[in-house]
């Protein structure tokens, strides 16, 4: 499995690299679009839309979102506002897995979706346009949130021990935790460097944003709880569907971009 798993991220990082480095911008952006409506036809089922023309209209409604959202913020002060809104609005979804888990109407659960998808794009194709290092705090904020997961998912194998939410996640433990953290504070440090910054403002978003990722993964682990799935699809051999691999950076990559821009690095 181990195997499979490397294979189908050499994959990922592949067609990654073909969206980030060789497609026009707006190409980009719109590839950028694709995978997240990738990840909308898995929550759809999650959302109990198993028939295709359900799904099909929930791909819809993310889709018109999204360029609501985009043609909505194009100043500064509107795309700020509308990350902080978002991460506003985590607060009662955090509640949600804490205090109840399994509870909630799918319509609830459809709207969730709309809420940590679309923002999530919105983000990414921002921080993507950004003049000299747009494609930088891209490949920053992914390889963060996935170095994160990497470290909790090995550190958790090798130590775990305590249960981080058994009722939601039963393989995620407080020791995978502290090994993203850990992991993730690694890769700030790089990051740091990598755009010349000073201080620890950048480090302690860096950690808030790996402890917000948690949140995203766990959301994604209710649902798929709540309808007796293993993985949100079979889309990537070995991490199972796109949603899989994308659920941390539905909290986390809003909370970057808003405190990157606080930080002057977003225009």
């Amino acid at each position: 499995m181990l195997a499979q798993r490397v294979v189908t991220a050499i994959g990922i990082v592949a067609v990654l690299a073909l969206v980030l480095f060789v497609l026009p911008p707006a190409f980009a952006v719109s590839g950028l679009a694709l995978i997240v409506l990738a990840g909308a036809w898995e929550w759809a089922q999650l959302a109990g839309l198993d028939r295709p023309v359900a799904r099909m209209a929930y791909l819809t409604v993310c889709a018109v979102a999204m360029a609501a959202l985009w043609s909505s913020t194009a100043g500064t002060a509107a795309f700020e506002r509308a990350m902080l809104v978002t991460m506003i609005g985590w607060l009662p979804l955090f509640a949600w897995i804490t205090f109840a888990p399994g509870r909630g109407a799918r319509a609830l659960v459809a709207l969730a979706g709309v809420w940590a998808l679309v923002p999530m794009w919105l983000a990414l194709g921002r921080l993507y346009l950004q003049p000299d290092h747009g494609r930088d705090l891209v490949i920053f904020v992914l390889v963060l949130a996935w170095a994160a997961d990497i470290g909790a998912y090995f550190a958790g194998r090798r130590f775990g021990r305590l249960r981080l939410a058994p009722s939601v996640s039963p393989n995620k433990t407080w020791e995978g935790v502290l090994g993203g953290l850990l992991a993730g504070l690694l890769v700030a440090f790089a990051g740091r460097a990598w755009f010349g910054l000073q201080g620890g403002a950048f480090l302690s978003l860096c950690v808030a944003a790996v402890l917000v990722s948690i949140v995203g993964d766990l959301l994604e682990s209710m649902f798929k709880r709540q309808r007796g799935l293993k993985d949100s699809g079979n889309l990537l051999p070995g991490h199972g569907g796109m949603l899989d691999r994308i659920d941390s950076l539905t909290s986390s990559v809003p909370l970057l971009a808003l405190g990157l821009g606080w930080l002057g690095l977003v225009s």
